[in-house]
């Protein structure tokens, strides 16, 4: 099943981008096999043995962070051409800077201090 490529002018709904269905069966448990150098499973090792984890535990653990944090950094913004343009409007026409940012931007940093 061929799916044909979705471009901006195409009308979308919400659902139309959200991630593909896993297939029936997906949440089984499976098996993901690693070649890596030693000094890098050393690094792993020793990095799981400090938080008291296995080092299945602590790799799951860190791809399922990294994974959720590229998919939530990602973002797409499917507008048709009068839409982009009152987008852009909307992000040129920033509000004024109110009384509480304007004595943050006065503040001296601490690593200035």
């Amino acid at each position: 099943m061929a799916k044909s490529p979705i471009t901006p002018s195409d009308e979308m709904e919400p659902a139309d981008v959200a991630v593909a269905a896993r297939p029936a069966g997906a949440d089984a448990k499976g098996s993901i096999n690693l070649r890596i150098g030693a000094d890098t499973r050393r690094l792993i090792d020793d990095a799981a043995a400090i938080l008291g984890k296995t080092r299945t535990e602590f790799m799951i653990d860190s791809a399922r962070r990294e994974a959720i944090d590229v998919l939530l950094d990602q973002r797409l913004f499917v507008l048709d051409a009068a839409r982009f343009d009152a987008f852009v409007e909307a992000l040129d026409r920033a509000p004024e800077p109110g009384p509480k940012l304007r004595a943050l931007m006065h503040r001296v940093p601490a690593w200035r201090s």
